[in-house]
């Protein structure tokens, strides 16, 4: 792992550089890290990668921010801030991560190529069952993502291990951060100022982000393609990382 300071904290990533073209920036999921995209960065035909951990995630420094738009802000800073460090200049944005991507092309003057935006939305809502279960038994709420076609289309028990236990290493209070600040996201009415070419990527059993937030997506931003993966769910990247890898070398 590297790392870069910045805003007072320190920010911890992965980069690699086994293929050609821009350098991508993957930007994980709400109480995620940088882990959920072994099969990205590592895979040795796919473009030089950088992958962060987001502030209060897996090697980095956490931050004080309140769930919402100052989370985001904490977390775009983390991401302009490898990509200044790795010369990342594609956005590759899974879940939360696509938000924080959005948030980065629609707040940041980093000078961008693309955005990849992987089972996301321009809206996130999430059920409030859902977000009043994390504080009540987070253990027990971790366990429910991880039913069949939630996170995962058809889970076996390798997928859950590793999933379970990344969430449950974040913690109650960052994975709650997340995804109530995902519940406050909504950049539907600015779609049309994002200026550089998009892929919407989404499993077409993702019932967390479905496949019809994708195709608005690509209705709504000024240059955007639609993908839909097979056999997949929330965490394609991880269920079909061919295809998953397969798409996005094609788009850049």
């Amino acid at each position: 792992m590297e790392t870069v300071s910045h805003d007072g904290r320190t920010t911890a990533y992965r980069a690699t550089d086994f293929g050609d073209g821009p350098r991508v920036c993957y930007v994980h999921g709400a109480g995620g890290s940088h882990e959920v995209w072994v099969r990205q960065y590592g895979d040795r035909e796919g473009p030089p990668a950088a992958a962060v951990d987001l502030s209060g995630h897996g090697d980095s420094d956490d931050v004080e921010a309140e769930p919402g738009t100052e989370t985001l802000e904490a977390y775009a800073d983390d991401v302009v801030a490898v990509c200044e460090a790795t010369g990342a200049s594609v956005l590759c944005g899974h879940s939360m991560g696509g938000a924080v991507a959005l948030w980065v092309a629609l707040e940041r003057g980093l000078d961008l190529e693309a955005l990849v935006l992987a089972d996301t939305g321009a809206r996130l809502g999430v059920d409030e069952g859902f977000l009043e279960s994390l504080d009540r038994g987070f253990e027990a709420a971790v366990a429910s993502l991880h039913a069949p076609d939630v996170l995962f289309h058809d889970p076996d028990d390798e997928l859950t291990d590793v999933s379970e236990r990344g969430l449950l290493a974040t913690g109650q209070a960052v994975t709650r951060r997340d995804f109530r600040t995902c519940d406050r996201f909504d950049v539907r009415d600015r779609l049309g100022a994002v200026d550089v070419p998009a892929l919407a990527l989404c499993g077409e059993h993702d019932p967390m982000t479905p496949p019809r937030f994708h195709e608005y997506l690509a209705a709504e931003l000024p240059d955007c393609e639609f993908v839909e993966l097979a056999s997949a769910a929330h965490m394609a990247m991880l269920e079909r990382p061919a295809a998953f890898d397969d798409a996005v070398r094609s788009f850049l």
